[in-house]
């Protein structure tokens, strides 16, 4: 279909005019790119995009991601144009309490956002998951007869987007491994939020891009609907094996001459000058005006993409005849399984004299799992032969192999993260990655974003402690689970030996209303075989359990998790019959229980209590109480084999000892 030019740039100017009511009214959000890119949103959301509104979650429709999430009216204004079910009154009740029109689009809170962004540079890496997620399953599914996946993914970014360390990385991990169906639109419009972008950036972003394996496009005028629409369609169309660059040169808060082009422009700077730049776009008096010719564009063109989105059906439906069990593995990404199925059938006990590691427990672990769900994939930041985490009956996803369930993510923790985060908010795959649990930090600000939007992904993070050894206090994460653990829904736990592991890996794998870290040992822990083996998996589901019982009317109570439970348990002998060891793997599945459940754990009455853990300290006085004493590091590591570290550092049955009898 030839692009109508004419409805087009009616479209844009009624997008700006939404934008400039949206943000006048609320006194708050940022004008600069909704009035900036509103042809890439004309030309994307009224010609090129592949898309359905009434089914938003299509699973080959294309993926747009607004990256630079502060411009949300931009893609709000589109949605609702587009005929998304968000009504004109969830856009004049942009960034009011409980609207469809947060001030950052919010997976699960719109229809058509793709994912939650906000934290610039997170929506690229996003956008690489989106399209490595397509390739996977490209690879598994379509077939010579039929193909059921040829979508492409476009993420819209800024300068901040393109300044922030994680987008380079997903980018170079796009670029090494050949994602052709990426398409990034670069919005270059020269500003960024405190000043003119030349004052922090003067580097060729399209001969950067092509140096990671990228093609590049530069389109000199970025409101040029006919030569962004060529742009886009040459993106598509692209047989080279490289994801796709569009430069496109925009002015910031286009039609607003007061602050266009500025600094001022890209927030609600403009939005005062609100009246004067409505008339100068020719919209009438009304506020939150859209015509009936772009109503009637937008439905009509509504009616186009249902018509292919229904030929499609006919597609799918006959290669579900075809290949019933392809069809039927695609139809499980959304199937549970319990962990209890996990623990009880998948999963083979360890035997009674193992001595192994957690992060070893965990290999063995992951092979039955990864044969159980085999849409479950895996990858590690360069660090497989430590983290343990590669599943063994498959082999690398690389440009020769789309259908690799292993990810070689290289040192790029940042970006590793904000990929996984992709591929979960696609929801075809079961995602997990590893690195050093120090190396959190690096991946932290995607990892809130998982926990905040609800993503099952789980990390494989090893190396929990100072049990780390001689690599020194810069590997030993003192603080590490402890900061982790304050993330409001992401589920840490911390296994004490292999049977614990087992139930770990069924915890993490059993949820899907969000993500989980597994903080695993580099060092050997003794199998806690006093404690049947069923108790300690379970127990995990619980986040706390009765590790060692008292056979005497009650007096301490020990709490541990990890390798330093084994010191509680050997301290428990020390101390007497009167001795209660809980091991506490997750905080937070222990704090989900029943009242009930957790007194009976831990008795109020009895206020006698001692932790240890390896760790900073804080978080444990939760469950000690004022009464009760932490054996634990408030101080960083030192170098030195793992067990000496502990013992130097006071990590000994024999402090908990001296701590129990001075209460």
């Amino acid at each position: 279909m030839k692009l109508n030019t004419e409805i087009l740039a009616q479209a844009c100017a009624q997008a700006r005019g939404l934008a400039i009511d949206a943000v006048h009214k609320s006194s708050s959000g940022h004008l600069g790119l909704p009035l900036g890119a509103a042809e890439i949103g004309a030309v994307l959301y009224g010609h090129a995009l592949v898309h359905n509104p009434d089914e938003p979650r299509w699973l080959n429709r294309d993926r747009f991601v607004l990256s630079a999430g502060h411009g949300s009216m931009f893609l709000y204004s589109w949605l609702h144009l587009s005929g998304y079910d968000l009504p004109l009154d969830e856009v004049k009740n942009f960034r009011v309490l409980h609207s469809k029109t947060p001030g950052h689009p919010e997976f699960h809170e719109t229809p058509g956002v793709e994912c939650t962004t906000g934290p610039l540079g997170q929506g690229i890496g996003n956008a690489v998951g989106f399209a490595l997620s397509g390739k996977m399953a490209e690879a598994r599914f379509n077939t010579a007869e039929h193909v059921i996946f040829d979508h492409h993914v476009i993420v819209l970014a800024g300068d901040g987007c393109m300044q922030e360390g994680v987008a380079m990385e997903a980018a170079a991990f796009a670029g090494h491994q050949g994602l052709d169906n990426l398409i990034l639109i670069y919005d270059a419009n020269d500003v960024t939020l405190d000043a003119m972008a030349d004052k922090t950036q003067s580097e060729n972003t399209a001969a950067r891009f092509k140096a990671i394996g990228w093609d590049v496009q530069t389109l000199a005028d970025g409101h040029d609907l006919a030569a962004i629409l060529k742009a886009v369609t040459k993106a598509k169309k692209a047989k080279t094996g490289r994801p796709q660059l569009i430069i496109a040169k925009t002015i910031i808060g286009k039609g607003i001459p007061e602050v266009q082009g500025t600094s001022k422009g890209h927030g609600e700077g403009g939005a005062k000058f609100a009246d004067a730049a409505r008339k100068g776009l020719g919209l009438p008096e009304e506020h939150f005006y859209v015509s009936a010719p772009v109503r009637e564009y937008f439905a009509a063109h509504k009616a186009r993409l249902k018509r292919a989105y229904n030929k499609w059906k006919k597609t799918y439906a006959a290669w579900a005849a075809a290949n019933p069990e392809k069809a039927a593995l695609l139809e499980s990404r959304d199937a549970r399984i319990s962990a209890a199925h996990l623990i009880e059938k998948v999963i083979p006990h360890f035997p009674a004299d193992a001595k192994l590691a957690t992060r070893a427990a965990g290999k063995d672990v992951l092979q039955p799992v990864a044969a159980a769900l085999p849409l479950l994939i895996s990858g590690s930041a360069d660090l497989h032969g430590s983290t343990l985490n590669y599943i063994a009956a498959d082999k690398d996803f690389d440009r020769t192999n789309r259908a690799g369930r292993n990810l070689r993510y290289g040192i790029r923790e940042h970006g590793m993260a904000a990929i996984n985060n992709g591929v979960a908010y696609d929801g075809i795959f079961r995602t997990s990655c590893a690195t050093f649990l120090v190396f959190a930090d690096y991946s932290r600000p995607a990892m809130r974003l998982a926990a905040l939007s609800k993503l099952p992904v789980v990390y494989i993070y090893t190396h929990d402690s100072i049990g780390v050894g001689e690599d020194g206090p810069t590997h030993q994460p003192v603080e590490t689970v402890s900061g982790l653990r304050v993330i409001p829904n992401l589920d840490v736990i911390r296994p004490a030996d292999p049977e614990e592991t087992a139930g770990a890996f069924a915890a993490a794998l059993e949820r899907h209303d969000g993500p989980t870290l597994l903080a695993l040992t580099r060092q050997a822990v003794p199998m806690l075989n006093d404690i049947p083996a069923s108790e300690r998996r379970a127990g995990v589901l619980k986040g706390g359990y009765v590790a060692v019982q008292e056979t005497a009317p009650l007096t301490h109570i020990l709490l541990s998790c990890g390798s330093e439970l084994q010191w509680a348990i050997a301290a428990a002998k020390q101390l007497g019959a009167g001795t209660r060891v809980v091991s506490m793997p997750s905080f937070a599945r222990f704090d989900a229980q029943s009242q009930e459940y957790r007194d009976a754990i831990l008795p109020p009455s009895c206020r006698k209590r001692v932790a240890i853990e390896a760790g900073v300290t804080g978080l444990w006085s939760k469950y000690v109480g004022l009464d009760g004493k932490v054996v634990g590091i408030d101080r960083f590591g030192l170098s030195a084999p793992g067990n000496i570290a502990m013992k130097e550092l006071g990590i000994t049955a024999e402090a908990v000892v001296a701590a129990a009898k001075a209460l």
